[in-house]
């Protein structure tokens, strides 16, 4: 895994990059995942699953 962050536009973004393999550990490709985490950075305390 491979990660990046940037700001684009305004909006800080979060890229992180996995290596895909087959079961016998072969290469196969690589999954990207981008997410805009400018909210997430102004969480504070906590929040449960089960919370309503």
């Amino acid at each position: 895994m491979e990660e990046f962050w940037i700001n684009l536009k305004g909006k800080l973004i979060y890229i992180r990059y996995f290596a895909v393999r087959d079961e016998e550990g072969n290469y196969v490709g690589t999954l990207e995942v981008t997410q805009e985490i400018g909210r997430i950075k102004e969480l504070q305390g906590e929040k449960r699953l089960l919370e309503d």
